[in-house]
């Protein structure tokens, strides 16, 4: 990462693949950006530049380096590999946390010693808690995963319909169109997705499908 790339990403401001923060804090929230990175399409995290693009610095480069390593290794499953360069911009250093798309994907955030964890992606400049069905669709993208099959029935085909007259559908509208439990609606929606008939959408209070156009 030289000067001048580390000059024009701050310059393009806060995106789906660029973050910035002021200041280090857990390990816990730098697993949660690293996260949402991986799961999406890759991104930078940027630590010393504040918000309205000022640099700011950090405080301790080596300690900070073994902040990023304990967030990728202990926090997050599975563990992620980052790239970090420590570039200095107006007589201050800036680290820059690279973490790429990952095919290991969906990467979850985790705390040490409890069973679960959760699944972030970007959203526009934000890093958010993915949908359950999201975060299946991430897991059927792994180079591993099982092909898909699909049969077209009643539910399909008045989801079909449904999308015809109004474009979108939620999960929740789903189920409750051909009366089945959300779990199973989001097994069918995802499953569609991966066939390329539907396309998932995110926006800040939920996930809704459509149609691919032909």
């Amino acid at each position: 990462m030289t000067r001048h790339q580390l000059q024009e990403l701050i310059a393009g401001g806060e995106s789906q693949t660029v973050e910035f923060k002021r200041r280090f804090t857990s390990p816990e929230k730098i697993a949660k950006e690293l996260c949402a990175f991986a799961n999406t399409q890759g991104g930078y995290l940027l630590f010393g530049v504040d918000d309205n693009r000022s640099i700011v610095g950090v405080e301790s480069e080596k300690q900070e380096i073994e902040l990023i390593g304990l967030a990728c290794s202990f926090y997050v499953e599975p563990p992620l590999s980052a790239e970090v360069w420590i570039v200095s911009l107006e007589g201050k250093d800036v680290v820059v946390v690279h973490v790429p798309a990952s095919p290991q994907r969906p990467h979850r955030v985790v705390i040490p010693g409890q069973r679960h964890g959760s699944v972030f992606i970007r959203y526009q400049d934000q890093s958010v808690l993915a949908t359950r069905e999201m975060a299946r669709l991430l897991a059927t993208q792994r180079p591993d995963a099982p092909p898909v099959t699909i049969s077209i029935g009643q539910r399909e085909r008045a989801l079909f319909e449904f999308l015809e007259q109004h474009g979108k559908i939620t999960v929740a509208e789903f189920a409750r169109l051909v009366n089945i439990s959300r779990r199973r609606a989001g097994q069918i929606l995802v499953r569609l997705t991966r066939a390329g008939v539907l396309q998932i959408h995110v926006e800040g209070n939920g996930d809704y499908f459509t149609l691919v156009s032909s």
